[in-house]
């Protein structure tokens, strides 16, 4: 219980800290102001705070505050031996951890309980992938569409609305950081892991709504993560599953990738996650950006001026252990300029590996000490060092209610884009007879019966057939599926619930309606725009190859 003796002196700075206001917690804290950050005090005092809590922390301590660890169960007695063991500063959450509000909330709370009763006693990191759309953890909550859909909106307003409604949710349920947004420009179509959780392929677009999103984010007190510095965006490879490859120019970067990350360090974000991507032209040596002194010690830290937290992605993915054991990468990632280990496959091999390279002065006292520090730093701004529990009950109200999901329905709503629509066959005539199949069928379908549509048994007896897709580029069953119901004469709708990029697979569909993402609210949003009861004001954010269509492109109903 070492923190609770440290911070007994300290009780005038915690009730400052929690009172008073301050901008963003990255490389440029904004000035104190009345739309300040919950929970979030003045970088002096957070500073004073954290170095009062590192000057009494040994070796081991210190260590741990760089690993973010994978909860192991449901509830926190699972973890308990983690903790003892390796004094992590955080913990990573994924669906197999969560259940209810309830249950997540008492999880959060033990696993802050049990670090509060080992070693120095630092409160905990609880951090979870909730992007929305396709990368979403929780099973409870408002469900957003994806970012393509946000940046279709062209309003920022609206990525403020998800990230705010999101972090409410998540600080009901005690998890106080989220590893969003997305910073990726996806300028490459067959980017088989980024797609729809980019905004878009323009630059500025893509700078605005992430600031957006992480500003809102730290305004409600939880902790953004903007992610993949240097760029995940171009590449045709998951680095969950192989070592990427993007073999651009310096200037082509600068001018693609950076902007939306120069814009988040600008914005004081909070923290910056790497990507596991090889970028020859800023780092010649083959390694991968995570493991990069380059890219994150020379550009991230010393070009681009950024002095808050940097994690890496998860040191489990195959995008980073080609050449190392997981134990050198732990020490390479901290050597590169990384501040916090996310989901080391091995937690004791980090840890020895670190450990040894400190006592051997592979890694100096001070260099671990900025990266402990940085962390340290951020838990005092963002009011983690001195919360108190939550409420499992009052989580269980405040998740989910009816106005974040009328939130999430109207963001979607005004996503939807119009890309084709031959010889005005959309809206659909009041009362039409219509096939539904495909991706999402039951939900569009249940949509269209509750206004007033006849939902056709085949082809043959509709008026007009609609088939869902989802990146149906790369799948010959969609496309057959697609030829089928051009085969019965009667005009066909392709709504796509992934990408955009389908189009150039169906040139001879009558319309053509991009959602960006196959959550229900999208879904919901598409059938209502067939029956003409949202207007399709949503622009395409990204171009689309094998075609003319470019960013802002869309068509409306109303002029």
């Amino acid at each position: 219980m070492r923190l609770r003796h440290t911070l007994a002196p300290l009780g005038a700075s915690l009730i400052l800290l929690t009172s008073a206001c301050s901008g963003g917690g990255g490389g440029a804290p904004g000035d104190d102001g009345e739309d300040a950050p919950q929970g979030a005090g003045s970088a002096a005092e957070a500073q004073r705070i954290a170095e009062d809590l590192l000057s009494d922390m040994e070796l081991k301590d210190k260590v741990g505050q760089l690993l973010v660890l994978t909860v192991s169960g449901t509830t926190p007695e699972v973890d308990s031996q983690a903790i003892e063991d390796y004094r992590p500063g955080g913990f990573i959450y994924f669906p197999e951890n969560l259940e209810s509000a309830g249950q997540i909330a008492a999880l959060s709370n033990g696993l802050q309980e049990r670090a509060a009763d080992t070693g120095a006693g630092v409160p905990l990191f609880l951090g979870i992938d909730q992007e929305q759309g396709l990368v979403a953890r929780l099973p409870i909550g408002a469900r957003f569409p994806d970012a393509m859909a946000v940046g279709a909106t062209g309003d920022p307003d609206q990525a403020r609305t998800l990230a705010r409604t999101t972090a409410d949710e998540l600080a009901a349920l005690g998890i106080n950081l989220d590893y969003a947004p997305v910073a990726d420009v996806n300028s490459q179509a067959d980017n088989p892991v980024i797609g729809v959780r980019s905004f878009g392929s323009d630059p500025d677009s893509v700078s605005e709504m992430a600031v957006a999103e992480a500003e809102a984010f730290q305004k409600s007190g939880v902790v953004p993560v903007a992610k993949h510095f240097p760029g995940h965006g171009d590449t045709d490879v998951d680095s969950h599953t192989g070592l990427p490859t993007i073999d651009k120019s310096r200037e082509d970067w600068e001018k693609t990738d950076l902007p939306p990350f120069r814009a988040a360090v600008d914005a004081g974000v909070d923290a910056i996650m790497t990507a596991h991507v090889v970028m020859p032209q800023l780092d010649d040596s083959g390694a991968p950006a995570t493991l990069s002194r380059d890219i994150i010690g020379g550009i991230l830290r010393d070009e681009l001026g950024y002095d808050g937290v940097v994690t890496t992605d998860a040191l489990n993915m195959e995008g980073v252990r080609q050449a190392h054991d997981d134990g050198e990468n732990a020490v390479r990632a901290i050597l590169a300029g990384a501040d916090q280990l996310l989901m080391p496959p091995d937690p004791k091999a980090a840890v020895s590996a670190v450990t040894d390279a400190v006592k051997e002065g592979r890694i100096s006292e001070e260099r671990l000490d900025e990266s402990v520090l940085r962390i340290l730093k951020l838990k005092a701004r963002r009011g983690v060092i001195g919360a108190e529990p939550v409420d499992p009950d009052a989580a269980a109200k405040a998740v989910g209610s009816e106005k974040d999901q009328a939130a999430a329905q109207k963001l979607a709503d005004t996503s939807m884009t119009l890309l084709r629509n031959k010889g005005d066959v959309l809206p659909l005539a009041d009362g039409a007879s219509v096939y539904v199949t495909g991706k999402g069928a039951e939900t569009i379908g249940a949509e269209l019966r509750a206004l007033g549509y006849t939902l056709a048994s085949t082809f043959a007896r509709a008026d007009a057939t609609v088939v869902g897709t989802a990146d149906a580029r790369r799948d010959s069953a969609q496309q057959a599926m697609v030829q089928n119901a051009l085969g019965a004469g009667k005009p066909v709708v392709v709504i796509a619930q992934g990408t955009p990029y389908d189009l150039s697979a169906f040139p001879e569909v009558d319309a053509y309606l991009a959602t960006y993402s196959a959550v229900e609210a999208s879904r919901v949003a598409a059938a209502r725009t067939l029956a003409g009861k949202v207007d399709p004001a949503g622009r395409l954010p990204v171009d689309l190859p094998g075609t003319d269509l470019k960013v802002g492109a869309g068509l409306g109903y109303r002029g």
